[in-house]
């Protein structure tokens, strides 16, 4: 169309021109006329072409790569892109007594589903520093569950322990009863033994 536009305008300059030099009324009218179609035919190969381009772009491959996140970038928590197979979203709990200013909940140690560690299966791994975790049965945990004895936890550290153990020095332990301790996801320190302590006091002699 656009071809045929530049051609009908080539057409009315020429009739302009002729219809000039001999006087003629019916050469002007149909020059008028040409340059009439041909920006009607300009106008419509301009759209034509506008209309086109936006369907390459639509089926363009490296348009659409460019409105993509990258294959091996994880996405953000609240975008607007739906998380793929390669890359799982993390989804973190609230922490638990968040509103209490004192402590934290311990980093991978949920109230359910640690492992001997005090990790979970998932998290973070437990500080190099960190002592083991005490092995006790499950009967003198569900007994340690119920004693209301103070035990000291760390912000931050899984592990809980007595008031002289040596992991705590130079750190800022607060206390905490031990139920609250276990509840919380805080495992025994195998260092000071905290459970064999309290299950000692707690049974008569």
């Amino acid at each position: 169309m656009i071809v045929a536009s530049l051609l009908l305008i080539l057409v009315a300059v020429v009739l302009l021109v002729v219809g000039l030099a001999g006087g003629s009324s019916v050469l002007l009218a149909a020059s008028i006329a040409a340059s009439l179609l041909a920006a009607i035919a300009l106008v419509v190969g301009a759209r034509q072409a506008a209309a086109s381009r936006a369907a390459a772009a639509r089926v363009d491959p490296d348009a659409t790569e460019e409105r993509r996140p990258p294959a091996g970038r994880a996405r953000r928590v609240g975008a607007n892109f739906p998380a793929g197979p390669d890359i799982p979203v993390q989804r973190a709990s609230a922490p638990i007594d968040a509103d209490d200013t004192g402590w934290r909940q311990p980093p991978g140690s949920p109230v359910a589903g640690a492992n001997p560690d005090g990790a979970a299966a998932g998290k973070a791994a437990v500080p190099a520093d960190e002592p083991p975790a005490l092995r006790v049965s499950p009967a003198d945990a569900a007994l340690v569950a119920e004693l209301d004895a103070e035990v000291q936890v760390v912000d931050g550290r899984p592990r809980y322990h007595l008031a002289d153990c040596a992991h705590l020095y130079g750190r800022e332990p607060e206390p905490l009863p031990v139920a609250e301790a276990v509840r919380l996801g805080f495992t025994p320190c195998a260092r000071c033994a905290p459970d064999d302590a309290l299950l000692a006091d707690a049974r008569p002699r």
